[in-house]
């Protein structure tokens, strides 16, 4: 516009160039800096080329000679994308810190304790320096260190889970181990004492090796297992606990554990082992469900949920294949279980469903390789939920992609690739890159197509080297919860709590001790194993005492 301002007051400007047709090398910036009409893929040999929203601005700018009205006041985003929101938080919201039992208790054996498929992963050399989670925190020995660090925290609630195989040793209700209850007990009544309220997993990926010898969750028994292990939790400890959550990620229990194996158990089946494992954690959950509605929230009046992971999917390019693409990648992921339990059909996405059958078609099998539900199934799946936990950390770039190969795989069925944004910040967790904006569009995206059903963020975070100066971990924290924020004051989201990963550092499963999540530090090398508060403690404090970010 100024351009064109000056030639009308005489300058004599005879064209214009624009920087640049496409993203490039940028001197000391590296490939950290993009300005290019087209985004381009230096992950692959091949360099493709992908139009981003300027392209149309541009070729409207040229084809019109100058500036429309509609260009004038054109926006790529929403013009409260990237801006901050002043405000506080509703006077109910409940602010938490999350952990789980593997990566922070130790006593492995202890007390009559059973192997869990972790350690036996994990003994077998698995995790990054032959990590194990033996000892790692050591919190069955100092759990009231715990329960204070807590307290000086200033949290509302406390997300922990329960080992299986520390209250059932081989899975099942005929091996009971009172010292495994009494261990939850003694947290529990350590950590209402303080006034700090509890949400409950009863599983975080730390199946007992005794019922994965069983064939854990490909096999239908594990359905019955898993209600007779969340009877006897509900029976010890519903008096005091209000929130539970059944699952926490199935989809990484699912995709890691029996689909690329690369977590434990360490199965390798990624074509159909994955959905069978995803099928029966539906089933369980569901299961779960009604058995706490039927039989104790009269009693206790507490609610039920499971824990979902998701990223935000940002289509590449302004194309109708790359939405279509994007809503596919969520609805394979979030939806592949939240379609069945808060979508209203009681069953997989429809999408899926046709995607899988399609490719299993083309494969030579004779049915689809995505299970079915049965219509009574169907129904105990829908609905079966008093809210839904929502783990979030980071946003994905999604373009279309054909894939040709026949090989049966969940990534392939999807026909779609992935890509990270080079100018989101990275973090210490290669995975992990920094984008705030992505978890208030997933919250707008849970309460359009579920019904807007209330919500706790049951994880968010990021990982920073080993220091007590974590500025980085304070600023992904501010931005992300400022998203929050924004969801729930400017889109009506329906979030009740937020529960921050993590309370310590503790072992990051396959990655070992290398990550370091957590807003105490925790020195590992010490048998005492201390907590030292970082930077970011102090700023949660505060943050949670404001009730969130007054002017």
């Amino acid at each position: 516009m100024r351009i064109s301002i000056a030639i009308k007051c005489g300058s004599e400007v005879r064209g214009y160039f624009l920087w640049s047709l496409m993203d490039g090398f940028d001197w000391e910036k590296g490939y950290q800096s993009k300005s290019g009409l087209y985004y381009v893929d230096f992950d692959r040999d091949d360099r493709p080329r992908y139009p981003r929203s300027s392209v149309d601005f541009y070729r409207s700018l040229i084809a019109h000679r100058g500036l429309t009205e509609d260009l004038i006041s054109y926006r790529a985003y929403a013009q409260d994308r990237d801006e901050f929101y002043y405000g506080k938080f509703p006077d109910h919201f409940e602010w938490g810190v999350a952990t789980s039992a593997y990566q922070i208790e130790g006593g492995w054996n202890e007390d009559g304790k059973g192997p869990s498929i972790w350690d036996k992963f994990a003994h077998k050399g698995r995790l990054l320096g032959k990590a194990t989670g033996d000892v790692t925190c050591d919190s069955y020995h100092l759990y009231k260190e715990d329960v204070r660090i807590l307290s000086e925290l200033g949290v509302n609630f406390y997300h922990l889970s329960l080992s299986w195989s520390r209250i059932l040793p081989d899975g099942t209700a005929g091996s009971y181990n009172q010292k495994g209850v009494d261990y939850y007990n003694n947290i529990i009544n350590a950590l209402l004492a303080r006034n700090i309220t509890l949400m409950v997993a009863l599983y975080h990926w730390d199946l007992p090796q005794a019922l994965e010898d069983k064939g854990g969750f490909r096999s239908d028994l594990i359905v019955d297992w898993f209600e007779d292990y969340a009877r006897i939790c509900f029976e010890q400890f519903g008096d005091r606990v209000k929130l539970w959550l059944t699952f926490n990620e199935a989809y990484v229990i699912s995709f890691f554990g029996y689909g690329v194996g690369e977590h434990a158990p360490g199965v390798r089946d990624p074509g159909v082992g994955v959905y069978k494992a995803a099928h029966n954690i539906i089933r369980s959950h569901t299961r779960a469900y009604h058995l706490y509605t039927n039989h104790f929230k009269e009693k206790y009046g507490g609610s039920v949920s499971i824990a979902l992971d998701i990223e935000w999917k940002e289509p590449l390019t302004d194309s109708e294949e790359d939405y279509l693409a994007a809503n596919r990648a969520i609805q394979f992921k979030l939806g592949w279980f939240g379609n069945a339990i808060f979508g209203g059909s009681g069953d997989y996405p429809e999408v899926m469903k046709h995607y899988v059958a399609e490719k299993s078609r083309r494969q030579g099998f004779s049915s689809s390789r995505l299970p079915e539900f049965t219509e009574e199934e169907k129904k105990l799946n829908n609905g079966a939920f008093d809210y839904l936990g929502l783990n979030h950390y980071t946003t994905h770039l999604v373009t279309h992609s054909n894939t040709t190969t026949m090989r049966p795989h969940y990534e392939d069925d999807q026909d779609i690739e992935i890509l990270n944004d080079p100018c989101w910040a990275p973090c210490k967790a290669d995975w992990l890159r920094v984008n705030p904006w992505g978890i208030r569009y997933i919250l707008r995206w849970i309460k359009e197509h579920y019904g807007n059903p209330p919500i706790y963020i049951t994880e968010n975070g990021r990982a920073t080297n080993d220091s007590l100066e974590d500025w980085d971990r304070i600023y992904y924290y501010q931005y992300y919860i400022n998203e929050v924020l924004k969801a729930i004051r400017l889109d009506n989201v329906d979030v009740r709590g937020y529960s921050a990963w993590s309370l310590m550092d503790n072992l990051e499963w396959t990655n070992g001790f290398d990550e370091r999540f957590g807003f105490y530090h925790v020195d590992f090398n010490s048998s005492k194993r201390p907590r030292r508060p970082k930077q970011s403690a102090y700023f949660y404090r505060e943050l949670i005492s404001n009730n969130g970010f007054p002017r």
